[in-house]
């Protein structure tokens, strides 16, 4: 007998270059009788070099379903029906690093978007993602009131907000982010936290970026030209370690007084996963090779990211370099979604606890956030 296909209708909005779209759609569950998949119909990012990418490698090229344009403008009323919303909102405001204004900032009430399209169509779940500063800012108030707003948009959501460290599924990078899953009230599931797969076995910088080796004609696989200072700088840096490494000759040091960024000029360490791969440009925070010396090419950040190597990123290397720091890495976010497809289908997954539960932090914030991780990865071209 042939098996009954499910297929979510995904939206996005804050879509950046399509990470969390690529996990979504690369994600299934199977039971006896029917088949859960997700297929994209719609996206909305306001950078254009961003949508272009969307298009290019979830969309098959077609933009007519890529919308670029500033999200206060969308009307949901107007966008295709779908049964999944995702939406990384904006996490400048929310972020640890910084003032951390939250719904005081630019950026902070930009998640009401996600509530007002949640409204308009009532999606079966949804996939919300953010810093885990955002547990913080406004004294935590802006975390529980952005949690009360979910689950009680359109007909009301069962929420399980969850602090994910993104290294123990799979991605060779320390990446730290706040992921809440919403299933509509009335269909009666609870979705549980997958298990960590990679908790014990990360997968380090050399795996990633050697195996297999990275053509030469590779896409987004530019070098870096690397200026002579900093090529002598890094001469005197070993593997793991950062500008401030004691063993570097005075004239190479830099001259920054009050806090120090730990990812300044810093090596890969080749035997453990990345550091947090940024958006950000200049001062010494390109990644760097763990022997040799020089930045990484964007492929490589790519491949820190878990892109692979036939996604290819549409702009400028600059440009590039940003989209790839936004992202979300698509092999973390399947993991997740993967359990999502297996709640629907009713099929049973390792589960662990929430390490958040109804916004309270459960853990000390400094024990569970690498500062650096939230500086510079938030979506900047949001508005």
């Amino acid at each position: 007998m042939q098996k009954k296909k499910i297929k979510f209708r995904l939206a996005e909005l804050f879509s950046g270059p399509g990470g969390l779209a690529l996990g979504a759609v690369r994600s299934f569950a199977e039971n006896k009788d029917t088949i859960y998949r997700i297929k994209s119909v719609w996206a909305n990012d306001y950078d254009s070099d961003t949508c272009k990418t969307y298009a290019h490698n979830i969309h098959n090229g077609n933009k007519q379903n890529v919308v670029c344009a500033d999200i206060r403008e969308i009307d949901f009323n107007k966008v295709p029906k779908f049964d999944v919303l995702a939406f990384g909102f904006p996490c400048n405001d929310f972020s640890v690093v910084g003032e951390q204004k939250g719904f005081n900032g630019k950026f902070g009430p930009l998640y009401s978007h996600g509530v007002r399209a949640i409204n308009a169509h009532n999606p079966k779940w949804f996939i919300a993602e953010n810093v885990s500063g955002l547990q913080s800012a406004n004294g935590g108030k802006a975390f529980r009131q952005i949690l009360n707003d979910l689950s009680s948009a359109g007909k009301g959501y069962v929420l399980t907000p969850h602090l994910y460290k993104f290294e123990e599924y799979g991605v060779p990078q320390q990446r730290h982010r706040i992921v809440i899953i919403g299933i509509r009230k009335d269909l009666r599931l609870k979705f549980k936290v997958p298990a960590p797969t990679t908790k014990y076995n990360y997968v380090g910088a050399r795996e990633a970026i050697e195996n297999p080796q990275i053509p030469s004609n590779a896409p987004n696989h530019e070098p870096t030209k690397q200026s002579a200072i900093v090529i002598e700088r890094l001469k005197y840096i070993p593997a793991g370690e950062n500008a401030w490494y004691k063993g570097i000759p005075q004239h190479l040091r830099l001259n920054v007084k009050g806090a120090r960024m730990s990812q300044i000029y810093k090596r890969l360490d080749p035997q453990k996963p990345s550091y947090t791969i940024t958006g950000s440009g200049g001062g010494g925070t390109h990644v760097y090779h763990w022997t040799e010396h020089r930045a990484l090419t964007n492929r490589e950040r790519a491949r820190l990211q878990s892109f692979p190597d036939d996604f290819i990123f549409e702009g400028s290397k600059e440009s590039v370099r940003k989209q790839i720091g936004m992202a979300v890495p698509p092999v973390g976010a399947q993991a997740i979604i993967s359990a999502v497809l297996k709640t629907f289908a009713g099929i049973p997954y390792e589960s662990v606890e929430s390490r958040l539960t109804n916004g309270d932090v459960t853990m000390r914030e400094r024990e569970i956030v690498d500062l650096f991780d939230e500086a510079e990865t938030c979506v900047t071209a949001s508005l």
